[in-house]
């Protein structure tokens, strides 16, 4: 029954962000697969966290949205999520949730926690930190970006990281005490902060250092995508298959593992 309801909700949920083209085709067959399993395998906690990040992710694509139109021609995705964004984003998170199914554990719901702040704080920091004022800086040199750049930080894109990061805590909280889990809030909260802050800045420092980065030749920007301004980009730096999908994967890995970390701190 539990399965039937997970598909049934992810049905649903997909079917609506695809209607508000929020999904692709391929995203939204991504969604249903994975909320299917997240409810089936887990419960309310697992499949209501999911839904907290995206439904909040996607309110904020569509913030400043006229704002946002030029810069995500300079981005590898864009506010339409394919599968392959899917599964970057939740792809982790449903395999800690089918480990979970398989020898139940407290690491793997930290760990889950760590990787969905992750992609909460990192997603929350491109969409408010792209609306600047202020010009990004380097993660590494300090060396002023152009907005949507990759390895760039700003102040308002930090607190936007760290305000997703604690909505997944205390969300992902109260979603383990409605499902009869043992949670304490300020575990669930510091953990969440921790992993959401460490994956973020992770992911900007690999998207400066390693990410695979081009120049388009018509405007001189550095881009993500391989065409730009209608012309063929050229190859800048970074690894061929260092991908954002790549990067989003590598610092939720980390961001998982600085939440469990704090939490056993935490406990101590």
């Amino acid at each position: 029954m539990d399965w039937l309801i997970g598909a049934a909700g992810a049905i649903i949920v997909a079917g609506a962000a695809y209607r508000k083209r929020s999904l692709s085709e391929s995203g939204a067959a991504a969604a249903i697969l994975m909320g299917t399993i997240y409810y089936g395998a887990g419960n309310v906690f697992w499949f209501g966290t999911l839904l907290l990040f995206f439904i909040t992710s996607t309110l904020l694509s569509r913030y400043g949205k006229k704002r946002k139109a030029d810069l995500e021609k300079s981005y590898a995705k864009t506010g339409r999520r394919d599968a392959g964004q899917v599964f970057a984003n939740g792809g982790i998170g449903m395999v800690l949730c089918l480990l979970n199914a398989w020898a139940p554990s407290e690491l793997w719901v930290l760990l889950f926690i760590g990787v969905m702040a992750t992609v909460t704080a990192d997603t929350w920091a491109t969409e408010l930190g792209s609306l600047s004022r202020r010009p990004p800086r380097s993660v590494l040199n300090g060396k002023v970006l152009t907005a949507g750049e990759s390895g760039g930080v700003s102040w308002a894109g930090s607190i936007a990281a760290a305000a997703g990061s604690v909505l997944i805590g205390a969300g992902g909280w109260l979603l383990a005490e409605w499902s009869g889990m043992s949670a304490e809030l300020l575990s669930y909260v510091l953990a969440a902060l921790a992993g959401g802050v460490v994956g973020a800045f992770a992911d900007s420092y690999l998207g400066a250092a390693v990410q695979v980065m081009y120049r388009c030749p018509a405007c001189g920007k550095t881009v993500e995508v391989a065409q730009h301004c209608g012309q063929e980009t050229e190859r800048m730096r970074g690894y061929s298959w260092m991908s954002n999908d790549a990067v989003n994967l590598l610092s939720s890995l980390l961001g998982g593992a600085a939440a469990y970390g704090t939490a056993v701190l935490v406990a101590l």
